[in-house]
């Protein structure tokens, strides 16, 4: 199978590495992961975002630790739909975040006449405050990449 996810993966956290366990599993030892890390003007409205080669660095090096036996292809992605309206997928991953940005991707494929993409929603992964974690919550010291509470 064909899949897709994309993200800003700023630091990389188990939640992330959720979404991207996620793609494998769904994708299958012969499938294909398409991975769209966010840059350009997506990441104007970010508190902070470092630069597109170390995020695209975490992913590979999580990767290369993972041994995936499907192949995976990292791109950077300058809008909401990245590849995934025109690409050759079947399948995309997505947070409870990024699912409305989903159905408009399926929105356009389907304007173009290409067949929808399957929705598959993982939820948040917590932190020890019951809070969704996430890059901002890091970088603000109050949890750490696993979801241990700092403050």
């Amino acid at each position: 199978m064909k899949v897709c996810i994309g993200g800003t993966f700023n630091i990389l956290h188990t939640g992330h590495k959720t979404l991207i366990d996620k793609a494998f599993e769904v994708a299958g030892e012969t499938g294909e992961v398409f991975i769209g890390v966010v840059d350009g003007e997506l990441l104007k409205n970010k508190k902070f975002a470092r630069p597109f080669n170390e995020r695209v660095s975490s992913i590979d090096e999580y990767l290369r630790l993972k041994k995936y036996s499907a192949t995976f292809t990292i791109k950077p992605i300058f809008d909401i739909y990245g590849s995934a309206v025109d690409g050759d997928f079947d399948a995309i991953i997505v947070s409870p975040g990024s699912a409305k940005n989903a159905e408009k991707i399926n929105d356009k494929r389907v304007e173009k006449g290409k067949e929808p993409l399957k929705i598959i929603k993982i939820e948040y992964v917590l932190a020890e405050d019951k809070k969704p974690i996430s890059s901002t919550r890091i970088f603000d010291k109050k949890i750490n990449k696993e979801g241990k509470v700092l403050k």
